[in-house]
């Protein structure tokens, strides 16, 4: 694949919610957030009952791997970088998608929806800490108190394209560390979600199909990030997981893994390269920021001046109907799920195949 040439990239609208300057751009744009990161979070959130049941009833994962993980990775990236009126599209129509999500738990009694405020909740405060995790050990480092402070801020404000509320969103590292511990006794290891655990540590099966000379490379790639991302695990979760990894491989993989993304992140243009090969529809929406090409209108907005600006409701208080329309026919009338929002994301979140 050529490297992306600046003429080739479309501008956004705006700088969305945080902009040049912003500890999100800091911390999101450097190649552990979208790498190890990012799989961190959609492995440590199947030991959420309630949501590994959604995953496991929509299959998309195992069906689609590579798209489900190219349109799940697209939106967190959106949310980020891309402009505001992208980000509340993507947001709105994320809400129908979900909708389809719902029915009766496979352990246990009750129900699960992909919307509840408290599984969106987890998604949100999982995929955040694990991009920060992923950049204190392979990264830079730590943040400085006031980055964190406004990091965790910037969840609280990304919280808001989630049906879960902003204000449920802790602001500092001891507040993540106790919605954690209470989340704790409510996690489960059940056989769908070691099952599910097991295979999203898979990194090749979302990277395209390798050229036959290739193969053993993309292999040790997929391994080695394998081993970055059980390494970033508390022992009391691998254990739970029934995931084993050793200790000497822990440590041996820091100094490698720190390394080969400081020698990545010298050039934006072959970060959006490897970028391509793991996520290709990602790349429109994190291009602009990596070179440094500015939106039409160099603004900053908060989403409330966005769904007032762009016509959007907020995503707790979407598609009320068509919410209660799928809960209808999956939990009363015994049906399969409608697949219009699903349908509909293509144009958003990117193809289904």
């Amino acid at each position: 694949m050529a490297l992306l040439k600046r003429s080739e990239v479309e501008p956004h609208e705006d700088y969305g919610f945080f902009g040049p300057g912003s500890v999100v751009w800091k911390v999101w744009s450097y190649p552990t957030s979208l790498t190890v990161g990012f799989q961190r979070s959609v492995v440590v959130e199947e030991l959420d009952p309630p949501l590994v049941a959604a995953v496991h009833g929509t299959q998309g994962i195992y069906r689609r791997p590579r798209t489900r993980y190219d349109r799940t990775l697209r939106y967190f990236a959106m949310v980020a970088f891309a402009g505001s009126r992208e980000v509340c599209r993507a947001a709105d129509v994320l809400v129908k998608v979900h909708s389809k999500a719902v029915g009766r738990l496979p352990y246990g009694e009750g129900t699960y929806d992909a919307n509840d405020p408290a599984s969106q909740l987890w998604i949100q405060l999982t995929g955040w800490h694990s991009i920060l995790y992923a950049y204190e050990k392979y990264g830079p480092g730590k943040l400085t108190a006031e980055e964190e402070r406004e990091y965790w801020q910037a969840c609280a404000t990304a919280a808001e394209f989630q049906t879960c509320s902003p204000d449920d969103v802790p602001r500092d590292r001891e507040g993540v560390r106790a919605y954690f511990e209470r989340m704790r006794p409510r996690l489960s290891a059940s056989p769908i979600a070691r099952q599910a655990m097991t295979h999203l540590l898979r990194a090749d099966l979302v990277l395209p199909p390798a050229p036959l000379w290739a193969r053993p490379a993309s292999l040790v790639v997929a391994r080695a990030l394998r081993i970055a991302t059980v390494a970033t695990m508390p022992r009391w979760m691998r254990e739970l997981a029934g995931i084993r990894q050793s200790r000497a491989l822990d440590l041996l993989i820091v100094p490698v893994m720190k390394a080969s993304f400081a020698l990545a992140h010298l050039s934006p243009r072959i970060e959006l390269l490897l970028l391509a090969r793991q996520s290709p529809s990602t790349v429109a929406v994190v291009a602009p920021m990596k070179l440094g090409i500015a939106p039409r209108r160099e603004e900053v907005l908060t989403p409330a001046e966005a769904r007032a600006r762009h016509g959007f409701t907020k995503p707790a208080e979407a598609h009320l109907d068509l919410r209660a329309r799928q809960m209808t026919r999956v939990l009363d009338d015994g049906l399969a799920p409608s697949e219009q929002g699903l349908m509909e994301s293509q144009d958003t979140l990117g193809p289904l195949a």
